[in-house]
């Protein structure tokens, strides 16, 4: 028997705070969370700090630092231009005068009550953390947590003379008590370097658009020399009926298996505004609906974790799952 899926906490438990704060992956371990989740982006020198991109205008109170006023600029990123104050204009410290904001305030007013009270965090300082929480969890007999840190944008960064890769793999040198540790990213070039420069699991992302020879068998196959995990879309592995209704799980799950590679699929998130229409509770779309029913259908279709901005349901979804007898996939 392998071991139960994993709930890992997308940007901490950014469904109930500032997503990418030290509180807010703090809480997702109280709530139950197997990985914490942060997304990495680089300063100017060349610190490791958690933000969902780098650029921060809708992450911090950036905007309103008259200080910094002058640093507002447009650039193109990946191919997409964008307006705005980004992290590689910056230094650790700069960054460490700037306080988190809710990124999603219309759908989680609840967080943005929390604007201005959390700082940003390095990705040194999550580690710290962590190395503290897991070293009190080994003494309690029980497992550590682990880490998934996501490499944003790498390629823009090592343009810019700041590579990620062995930035990254320095952090991770700390002791972390046993905790599995798997290094996310959208770019194959990324994760075929960290391959060759490490042991940490390796997770392939891949979106909704991703060429669709990439998920047939031959496609896995040559992930698999690069990555052992594939962190697809959910709707790659269990799509949606014309009415809204969760259809029956695609091959994916099973060919990635044979393939060698686990499937751990994003994002679950319990607003109504993100589960499917059938499973929405409710006109309101910040009102929860029924994203355990989700979880527990991937879990059915045999995944081997999930990300979710709510840890504390990812945890019931998990217990429901194995609960109802259902073999360990």
């Amino acid at each position: 028997m392998s071991a139960p899926p994993l709930v890992f906490a997308h940007r901490g438990a950014s469904g109930y705070l500032p997503e990418h704060t030290l509180e807010a992956y703090l809480l997702a371990i109280e709530m139950g969370a197997d990985v914490i989740e942060p997304d990495l982006v680089m300063t100017r020198d060349g610190v490791l700090v958690a933000r969902h991109e780098n650029e921060i205008s809708g992450t911090t109170d950036v905007a309103v630092r008259a200080q910094f006023a002058s640093r507002r600029r447009t650039q193109s990123i990946d191919g997409q231009t964008l307006e705005g104050w980004f992290t590689e204009d910056f230094t650790a410290a700069e960054l460490a005068t700037l306080r988190a904001r809710e990124r999603l305030p219309q759908l989680r007013p609840l967080n943005a009550q929390h604007d201005g009270r959390y700082g940003i965090p390095t990705f040194e300082a999550i580690l710290m953390m962590l190395a503290q929480v897991n070293a009190q969890r080994v003494q309690q007999g029980l497992a550590p947590v682990g880490i998934a840190p996501e490499t944003k944008h790498p390629s823009h960064f090592a343009a810019l003379g700041l590579p990620f890769e062995e930035a990254l793999l320095n952090a991770l040198q700390r002791d972390l008590h046993g905790a599995p540790v798997f290094i996310q990213s959208f770019e194959q070039g990324n994760l075929r370097v960290l391959r060759q420069r490490c042991a940490h699991r390796l997770v392939y992302l891949v979106e909704d658009s991703i060429d669709a020879a990439v998920l047939l068998p031959a496609g896995l196959a040559q992930v698999a020399q690069f990555a052992h995990v594939l962190g697809a879309a959910k709707r790659l592995v269990q799509p949606l009926t014309p009415d809204g209704a969760l259809a029956p799980a695609t091959r994916l799950v099973a060919d990635a298996h044979a393939a060698g590679l686990q499937v751990v699929p994003w994002t679950l998130r319990a607003e109504n505004y993100f589960v499917p229409p059938a499973l929405q509770r409710g006109d309101d779309p910040r009102q929860h609906g029924d994203v355990q029913a989700e979880m527990e259908s991937l879990l059915r279709a045999g995944v081997d974790g999930f990300f979710t901005d709510q840890a504390d349901i990812g945890r019931a979804a998990v217990t429901a799952w194995q609960h109802a007898g259902r073999p360990l996939s």
